[in-house]
């Protein structure tokens, strides 16, 4: 009976046949194998198109007979039958759950070039430039073996090339770095100024962490533009204000209240009359409470680190800095006021979109990861996904023990400091899975106190993954990580290591299957190991899913609990914060689904104008007079074109932005009975149906008016230039908490 037996009967008989199904093909090609080393490389690339003779997967155990035989000529490496199982399973469209160290790598290379081989233009999609970049190098060789072509997507690559690159069968590319390639191709004003090509088939590396974890994120592209950063004078008077005293936070801390005397005190020392009158509330009051939210609620090596004199933002997801992204609003401006830095100008959004709505422009998404089973729900809801469960090549022989919880996080902190300290002297590897930055520091000066030198991996050092990542196995060795902690990357253990890796999680996550990940960096490949949490009652995960709740629990001399309720209560607290997630995600694809449907539109519109001269036919049309005056140059088609676009681009931002502002208040609008979601989609349809009668209207006044020469219309003599530059960022995205960004506590302190 199968590990995952009690799974399939929970999803159906219809997966369990497939699986079984799957596993007879490749069966079925392991005895295939045998016939084809002697095959010419031109031999085999034929018995490959036959196989997939029409686009389709005609003979499938034949394919993954010649891919396998392809893959020990190019890589060395002979794939195990879970390997072209999890293979086939992809080219029929599902995410496969396969273990950390199980082999995805070559899974999504030999699936892809599948994909390549039956035309399809494939998107590897992965979380990090990094894994990128290695995965397209490495596994090129076998790619182009069948004459499919490979690229990668990095953050540092320039447009020229990442045209390139994006032009080949097979991309691989940080899903980050792809959607903002989509939000700059938005853009443009010439097609031969867009960098990326359609793509048929998205397939998710780490699908969980892109698919659920980070779908709620939106993808942010801005324009220069002066922001309301707080003055010096403003950042100096709202760092002396105290908590409690002059201002409150709710219970989570996203959001922060001045208090009444706050206000007063800060009135005072500004040498106004009222924060709140005509005068001051659109302009001080704004910059106070942003300067208010960067002191209380960002907080260094925990949001942002600084680095070289500026500001970098932490993806908290994978614990990384987040290239190249900012805070919206003056928030940013404030985090740089608060730290002292050099202020930089604000934004103005250009263009936003979810992963979720990436995710929904590819016809075809599949994926693999090592914690899909923990997901099916979200991927079934949101993606009509299904999981197919691949066995391990080897038994499992990790031990995971139960959780060590402690009254106090200090007494928890005091063991897990204990713990290290007894496996590292037994010569055992250790990698400790940390929250953020700040954790993972102090708890590498604790254990340099007791003598024991750590290897720190964070956003500070994390071009130093690989390197820190590849001596984590050896004997004595000590990691500290936090969530990155090398996903994607073996950790192979040294000579003499026969206990394996110790995995130590410092704190439960809020979702099991974020614990699952790190756990999964130990008993790789049947390797032993051992993962163990330690957990203490003051635990954010404790805190925010035990809320109201109260628990009797009687610690030891060292603080530890081991009664079997405490235990059965901080599970129910894990389950309360994965429900309040899965119904963030829901409430927020309701809110997201109608702006995707409209970018559609809008995506339609944009296409007809750069690809026709739909643009010169309509400004003719409108402005007959003034189209005979330029009839006779040849740049009036391009000329219209950008005309049009750039008000259609601005009605679009201009929505954007309202929506934005309606997300920001629609919570409000329960107090009147009205549902918030019906009311939301109301307006939003409402708005959307004169955007475009707007953007028409108002490129027919500028055709009118602006120089138009061979040169193209000159639009930024008449104050309508596109921003000089841009840049992208990520907000949280969480319609419970009455808002969409990152400084929704902002518009709630007014309440």
């Amino acid at each position: 009976m199968g590990a995952f037996d009690w799974f399939w009967k929970a999803m159906g008989s219809g997966t369990s046949r497939n699986q079984k199904r799957s596993i007879a093909i490749t069966e079925d090609a392991a005895r295939r194998a045998e016939d084809l080393a002697q095959l010419s490389r031109e031999e085999l690339n034929e018995r490959a198109r036959t196989a997939l003779a029409g686009g389709e997967l005609k003979d499938p155990a034949e394919f993954l007979a010649v891919l396998g035989e392809a893959s020990r000529r190019t890589l060395g490496m002979s794939p195990f039958k879970v390997q072209s199982q999890a293979v086939l399973r992809l080219l029929e469209g599902d995410v496969v759950h396969m273990a950390t160290g199980e082999g995805k790598t070559l899974v999504g290379a030999m699936a892809a070039t599948g994909f390549g081989l039956m035309g399809k233009r494939v998107h590897v999609i992965t979380v990090n430039d990094y894994l990128a970049a290695r995965d397209a190098q490495w596994m090129s060789p076998l790619v182009e073996f069948f004459g499919v072509s490979v690229g990668a997507i990095t953050e540092a690559l320039p447009p020229e090339r990442r045209r390139e690159a994006y032009a080949c069968d097979v991309v691989y590319g940080p899903v980050n770095e792809i959607g903002f390639d989509v939000l700059r191709d938005h853009q443009i004003t010439r097609r031969s100024e867009a960098v990326q090509a359609p793509a048929d088939v998205a397939l998710v590396d780490e699908a969980d962490s892109v698919l659920v974890d980070e779908a709620l994120v939106p993808l942010v592209l801005a324009g220069s533009q002066p922001g309301a950063a707080p003055t010096g004078q403003i950042t100096d008077v709202v760092r002396g204000l105290h908590e409690k005293e002059d201002y409150t936070t709710d219970d989570d801390r996203r959001n922060v209240f001045l208090t009444e005397e706050g206000a007063h005190k800060v009135e005072r020392a500004l040498g106004i009359e009222s924060l709140y009158d005509d005068d001051h509330v659109g302009s001080t009051l704004v910059q106070v409470n942003l300067a208010l939210h960067a002191k209380a609620l960002l907080h260094r090596d925990v949001h942002y680190i600084v680095r070289e004199g500026k500001v970098q933002l932490i993806d908290a997801s994978r614990g990384r800095v987040a290239d190249l992204q900012r805070w919206p609003d003056g928030l940013q401006a404030a985090v740089e006021a608060k730290e002292g830095l050099s202020v930089t100008e604000g934004g103005k959004i250009l263009d936003t979109m979810t992963l979720q709505a990436l995710m929904g422009r590819y016809p075809l998404v599949c994926g693999m990861t090592g914690t899909a089973v923990e997901a099916t729900d979200q991927l079934r809801q949101f993606y009509d996904l299904r999981v197919s469960v691949i066995e391990r090549e080897k038994p499992l022989r990790r031990f995971d023990e139960a959780d060590r919880i402690y009254a106090t996080m200090e007494e928890k902190n005091t063991a897990i400091v204990e713990e290290i300290a007894l496996l590292h002297a037994t010569g055992q590897p250790v990698l400790v899975g940390t929250q953020d930055v700040a954790e993972s520091e102090a708890l590498a000066e604790a254990l340099r106190r007791r003598g024991i030198k750590a290897a720190v991996l964070n956003a500070k050092n994390d071009a130093e993954e690989a390197g820190i990542i590849a001596q984590a196995g050896q004997p004595g060795r000590v990691t500290v990580s936090t969530q990155m902690a090398g996903r994607g990357t073996d950790i192979r253990l040294g000579e003499g290591v026969t206990e394996g890796l110790a995995v130590i999680g410092t704190s439960r996550h809020r979702s099991a299957r974020l614990d699952n990940q790190l756990r999964g960096r130990a008993g790789r490949q049947g390797d032993p190991g051992l993962s163990l949490f330690f957990v203490s009652l003051e635990d954010d995960v404790v805190a925010t899913g035990g809320a109201g709740e109260e628990v009797t629990a009687k610690p030891d001399a060292q603080g530890r609990i081991e009664q079997k309720k405490v235990q059965d209560f901080v599970e129910h607290c894990q389950r309360v914060t994965e429900g309040q997630l899965l119904e963030i995600h829901a409430q927020t694809w309701k809110y997201n689904k109608l702006l995707a449907d409209q970018r559609e539109i809008i995506d339609a519109r944009r296409a007809r104008l750069l690809d026709t001269d739909q643009a010169w036919a309509e400004l003719s049309e409108r402005a007959p007079q003034r189209a005979a005056e330029v009839a006779g140059l040849e740049s009036r088609e391009q000329a219209a074109r950008q005309i049009m676009l750039y008000h259609l681009d601005a009605a679009w931002a201009d929505h954007l932005a309202l929506m934005d502002d309606v997300r920001e208040s629609i919570h409000l609008r329960a107090i009147a009975r009205e549902t918030p979601l019906d009311e939301y989609h109301r307006i939003a349809v409402r708005e959307f149906k004169e955007l475009a009668q707007r953007a028409v209207d108002a490129a027919v006044e500028t055709f009118s008016e602006v120089t138009i020469d061979e040169a193209g219309a000159h639009l930024e003599d008449y104050g309508l230039a596109r921003p000089s530059a841009t840049w992208t960022y990520m907000v949280s995205d969480n319609p419970l908490a009455g808002g969409n960004s990152v400084v929704r506590g902002i518009g709630s302190i007014f309440r």
